[in-house]
């Protein structure tokens, strides 16, 4: 479903979504009906859910107002806690949640935050939790740890993350990513069939809509690869098994929409640049692409770890009801 409504800031008199909402849309839109729009989750900026009227918007950014909500944005409770040592941690990500919170907000007040909390935010008040309920102690009381990032996953997808928790395990983790030694593999659902294969193309920031996409320059793009093979038939999808040799920034969703078959859910990448979007008739209600398995050696024992997260509840039932068609 498209947006009813979509703005592109073209100046810096519009500082707020309140501010820019009211001014773009109908005269008669009022104040209370501004903020009921935010309320009832019908906002966006560059597709992406906006609760907070007071976020500052820039130049060149996209706001839309859309006619369907979208999900409740995901808690801390939505987190899943799969493995921790002293070194590192590995949980699984609901779709919907940031990895990492921009630098720009990271002075919002905790009740601004937690409107749509990230996941670096979640993970050690989880831990907290857990630290308390073992010391019992008042979590409120615990000094939470310190988490150290050493890759993202894409807002509107779920799946395993690891992060480190200290500099030296940090660099470690890191380490493994930028040697392709951690194996990365993720699930997808695509309208149509493609034959196994690996797609090798060179990204850049702007193909030219102002999205992401690949280019025939090799001196201006960065590598990326990724590994497709077919894992199953669902009506008029297809279950895609696809593995990263290169983590580069929406690598997966652009490779596959490059190819004509854009990921059920994505309302970014929806085929080649330069043609019509292709339509998404599947009517996911968010993007289908989970992380289901993360292999890294521990950076300190050198031991080898596994971790595996099949689809969450709401794509196995998505699945299940495309199945029933």
């Amino acid at each position: 479903m498209p947006p009813v409504h979509t703005f592109q800031i073209a100046d810096d008199q519009l500082p707020t979504v309140l501010t820019a909402l009211r001014k773009c849309l109908p005269e008669k839109t009022s104040w209370s009906e501004v903020r009921k729009l935010l309320r009832g989750r019908l906002v966006a900026i560059g597709g992406v859910l906006c609760v907070d009227e007071g976020r500052r918007l820039t130049i060149g950014e996209e706001l839309s107002v859309w006619g369907r909500p979208f999900p409740i944005p995901p808690q801390e409770k939505d987190v899943s806690i799969k493995f921790v040592d002293d070194d590192l941690i590995v949980v699984e990500k609901p779709s919907g949640m940031e990895t990492l919170r921009r630098k720009s907000d990271l002075g919002w007040s905790w009740a601004r935050k937690n409107q749509q909390p990230t996941l670096d935010e979640c993970v050690p008040r989880l831990m907290g939790q857990h630290a308390a309920r073992r010391k019992k102690t008042k979590s409120k009381t615990q000094r939470l740890p310190r988490l150290y990032p050493v890759h993202r996953l894409d807002r509107d997808s779920s799946g395993l993350i690891v992060f480190a928790r200290n500099t030296k395990a940090q660099t470690g983790l890191i380490g493994q990513f930028a040697d392709h030694a951690a194996v990365r593999k993720y699930l997808a659902l695509i309208p149509g069939r493609i034959r196994d294969q690996t797609v090798d193309s060179f990204l850049i920031r702007d193909r030219g809509d102002g999205l992401r996409g690949s280019t025939t320059d090799q001196g201006v793009g960065k590598q990326a690869v990724s590994h497709f093979h077919h894992l199953d038939e669902i009506g008029p999808y297809s279950e895609l098994e696809c593995v990263l040799e290169t983590g580069r920034t929406n690598q997966i969703r652009i490779h596959l929409a490059e190819l004509g078959n854009p990921i059920c859910g994505d309302i970014k990448y929806r085929g080649p640049f330069g043609v019509p979007a292709i339509e998404d008739q599947s009517k996911a209600r968010r993007l289908a692409l989970h992380a289901t398995q993360l292999k890294i050696v521990q950076p300190t024992t050198g031991k080898p770890l596994v971790f595996e997260a099949q689809w969450p509840p709401d794509m196995i039932h998505f699945l299940s009801r495309l199945r029933s068609l």
